[in-house]
């Protein structure tokens, strides 16, 4: 067998190499750069389409709402006949106001009135509970606390405000919580 005979390595064929690579290299680079060039001009050209729909969004509603305007002044015309207030419709001051006013008349039904206590003084006396059961009114014995009828399980557990024509009305405050027990209830 005859072998080859080995050749040094020459200088030319590794610079060729080098070169090659190189330019795969270079020619990498560019493509990438081009790749992220395209990219980026779409994500322009998305958000250029976001911002037209949203556009385009606000273009239908003025026109629907345009369209509207038109369709509520034939109707106020045909319907209606409202008309926009002037400059001497304004009211100055409040007694203006009250010249426009005029009596009540006989037959007018009485005006709605508020009121309401400001101190604790002329208080009208509390009305006496009723049970809902029996409708019979509540001994007031047992309105003083349940700790005088736990002996015998029959009694009346009331939640009483202190001061109830003074409290601010509101469900929580008007419920009082009755727990009758069945012997209560035949009494």
């Amino acid at each position: 067998m005859s072998q080859l005979p080995v050749t040094p390595p020459k200088p030319v064929r590794r610079i060729g190499w080098i070169a090659a690579l190189g330019i795969c290299f270079v020619l990498y680079i560019m493509l990438h750069l081009r790749v992220t060039a395209v990219h980026a001009e779409v994500v322009q050209a998305e958000r250029e389409i976001v911002q037209l729909e949203e556009h385009k969004l606000l273009l239908e509603t003025e026109f629907l709402t345009r369209a509207n305007h038109v369709q509520l002044a034939a109707w106020n015309r045909v319907d209606f006949g409202f008309q926009a207030p002037e400059a001497d419709q304004f009211i100055d001051n409040p007694r203006q106001l009250a010249s426009f006013g005029v009596p009540r008349s006989a037959d007018a039904p009485a005006p709605i009135r508020l009121a309401g206590l400001r101190s604790g003084e002329d208080l009208p006396e509390f009305p006496q509970l009723v049970s809902p059961l029996t409708g019979e009114p509540v001994d007031p014995a047992v309105l003083q606390g349940a700790e005088a009828h736990e002996d015998n399980g029959s009694g009346l557990a009331v939640t009483v405000i202190s001061n109830p024509l003074a409290a601010p009305v509101n469900r929580a405050s008007q419920r009082a919580t009755v727990i009758a027990s069945a012997g209560a209830a035949g009494n």
